[in-house]
């Protein structure tokens, strides 16, 4: 039980007929100021029920709380302030973190149930830019975070590998496309085309309609299409696999739309035969009115089928094949009005369990303030931009440390975990401007800063020269320890908050506190100095190092041992 959960049972038994449980620990608050305690319990929204001045019932309620495993609890206004017993306390959260390593913190709060994550899910035919970076990294961490609380995530790329834009595709590639060209470097000559495509057809607009009777004859099978169509999948996933490859990211499936283009049938049928669906100028519908949403499109006119059919198909698919108890789309902002028109249809079907399907929407990555588009040539290759990273940190590393032996591996789990956290490190409904000059710094609130202050811990470590017990007595005195502790104490909360609201920037959030923290430390003690605090020092350091290599690897981020 941790100290939180104790004060909020010494609570629940004068207070119960007042407040539950939930809503004492929401009020519960950790001071600012040491001196005020290490967690505060104010007593305003009593004032009402008890019909008293707040410093009175605050007197009378800590009056009646037991105080032992508590140094004291004192009252100051209308707040009890409950201050830990750092003996006790100590011993028991250092000695918990060294026992347990890298488990410190699991919980069973999922009971293996399982989660599938729709993630990363570029479109083939085009390189991954910095556009597709935040649905990758923000799925692999929440990924990570889950299975840590023991859900069972299964990552699922879901290539936008169907739609018109296959139609404009290979419009363009038999129009004015030259195959030697494309096979030299299929990728980026088929983002040449597909922009190609758009400029001509500005100027001549009979390119779309083309273009889409050219996807309804791939959808009808047409072997041709679907020669061209494979052809341009395997050379995007043998593009895609070696930024994944840098990112150390793998996928459980890469299913993608095409993959539900004969299961989008039964969907439709559903549909018509529950009455849920009309037909409209030709077109096949869901009237969402009761929902303040647009009308839902199932099928066009032509008979195309659209993203919310297949997305309909997948719904079923994913929930028949893996049952799951939350299925997840970690899909930019833009898309959320589509996640709601996909619920509301589901629901509409009778499906209770697309109430477990979640939307975990972000901001965008802009570059100099504008949006990335691969529409109009705007694209900044996301490989690329990841083997400039590794070079920053390469010369930053052999500047400040030349013999390192293994120099070009620690510098690219430096250069792709600059990337990744700071990406991670922003809320992600945020949107932000890339820097990468920026972003590979060893200072401020970087990657590389919490990466620097873990191998700088190690070192010291490795200066001790002993094995670290795991048994401790705790005999610490200064303030920069036990601040440490509180900080340690609370990792297993801040991972289940990271969980809860699907949001990695917790968890980044607490790394950099923890590494300042840590440093602060480093600057103001004599770690290594021989008295009887010694063997506490460095039990806390390593507590320290267990706790930031495991933030970092929630984050899919190397901790290298020596930088």
């Amino acid at each position: 039980m941790s100290v939180k959960d104790k004060i909020v049972e010494l609570l629940h038994k004068e207070l119960s007929e007042h407040l539950d449980k939930d809503q004492l620990s929401r009020l519960i608050e950790k001071p600012s100021n040491s001196e005020l305690g290490d967690y505060a319990f104010p007593v305003f929204s009593l004032a009402k029920i008890f019909r008293k001045a707040p410093n009175a019932i605050a007197e009378e309620l800590a009056a009646k709380l037991d105080p032992s495993g508590f140094e004291k609890v004192q009252v100051v206004g209308a707040y009890i302030n409950f201050f830990i017993e750092k003996g006790a306390h100590g011993n028991s959260v250092i000695g918990e973190i060294l026992s347990k390593g890298s488990d410190y913190g699991c919980t069973d709060v999922g009971k293996g149930g399982n989660v599938p994550i729709d993630m990363s899910s570029p479109n083939i035919a085009k390189p991954m830019s910095m556009g597709h970076l935040r649905s990758t990294v923000l799925g692999e961490s929440i990924a990570k975070i889950l299975a840590k609380i023991n859900y069972n995530p299964i990552r699922i790329n879901h290539l936008g590998d169907w739609g018109t834009q296959f139609g404009k595709l290979i419009v363009a590639y038999k129009g004015w496309g030259d195959e030697e060209v494309v096979k030299a470097d299929p990728v980026n000559e088929l983002v040449k085309l597909y922009v190609d495509f758009h400029e001509k057809a500005e100027e001549n607009p009979e390119l779309e309609d083309q273009a889409r009777q050219v996807f309804k004859e791939l959808e009808e099978g047409n072997q041709e299409y679907l020669d061209l169509w494979n052809w341009f999948k395997d050379e995007s996933i043998k593009t895609f696999k070696k930024v994944y490859d840098l990112l150390d990211i793998h996928f459980d499936y890469y299913t993608g739309e095409s993959f539900y283009n004969d299961k989008m049938q039964e969907v439709i049928d559903i549909l018509a035969d529950k009455g849920i669906s009309h037909i409209e100028n030709g077109a096949t519908v869901v009237n969402l009115d009761k929902y303040n949403l647009p009308i839902a499109l199932i099928k066009k006119s032509d008979g195309a089928t659209l993203y919310l059919t297949r997305d309909l198909a997948t719904a079923y698919y994913r929930k028949r094949t893996f049952d799951f108890v939350q299925s997840l789309y970690v899909v930019g902002s833009e898309q959320s009005d589509h996640f709601k028109q996909l619920k509301a249809v589901l629901k509409e079907m009778g499906n209770d369990w697309s109430d477990d399907m979640h939307h975990i929407p972000f901001g965008l990555i802009t570059l100099n303030g504008k949006k990335l588009s691969t529409r109009k040539g705007k694209i900044v290759l996301l490989e690329k931009v990841l083997h400039e990273a590794i070079e920053i940190a390469d010369e930053q590393i052999a500047a400040k440390n030349p013999n390192l032996e293994n120099r070009q591996e620690v510098a690219q789990q430096v250069g792709v975990g600059a990337v990744v956290f700071h990406d991670l490190k922003s809320d992600r409904l945020n949107s932000f401007d890339f820097n990468l000059d920026e972003v590979v710094q060893f200072e401020g609130e970087t990657g590389p800063y919490v990466q620097y202050t873990y191998a700088r811990l190690n070192t010291v470590i490795a200066k001790y020269g002993k094995e670290v017990s795991d048994t401790v007595d705790f005999n610490l005195d200064d303030e920069n320890s036990w601040e440490i502790i509180k900080l340690l104490q609370n990792y297993p909360e801040v991972i289940v908050k990271a969980a809860t609201e699907y949001e990695p920037s917790v968890i980044a959030k607490y790394a950099i506190t923890l590494a300042q923290q840590a440093n602060k430390y480093y600057a103001k003690v004599r770690i290594l100095e021989e008295n009887d605090q010694l063997e506490t020092r460095i039990q806390l350091v390593k507590a320290v190092t267990i706790v930031l290599k495991d933030a970092l690897s929630l984050l899919n981020i190397k901790a290298p041992e020596r930088m």
